[in-house]
């Protein structure tokens, strides 16, 4: 199992990343009130969205048919505090986990 921390700022935001040799795109959004955050295929189709990007739980535990091989979870310091509007990325982090 292999964890890595994918980079961002407290800013509404769209990257790529290549998880398991597959590129996703990821787009993350602030609601005025919590983050919530869309996975994409490579050529920006839908294949989860508007995941609650809270602590403490795996944001596509739901998602287990998909297959995806990995997990996503949003860990704070203190391992329990959600994001914030200006905490994301620093002192919450987006985290793969893969199998």
């Amino acid at each position: 199992m292999t964890t890595t921390v994918l980079p961002l700022v407290p800013e509404n935001q769209e990257f790529d990343a290549s998880i398991n040799n597959t590129n996703y795109k990821f787009k993350v959004i602030w609601r005025g009130s919590f983050w919530c955050m869309d996975l994409m295929d490579s050529s920006g189709s839908a294949i989860v969205t508007g995941i609650p990007m809270v602590s403490g739980a795996d944001l596509l535990g739901q998602y287990q048919h998909l297959s995806l091989g990995f997990s996503l979870y949003v860990i704070g310091n203190d391992g329990l505090t959600d994001p914030t509007q200006y905490n994301l990325g620093i002192n919450n982090k987006l985290c793969v986990v893969t199998e």
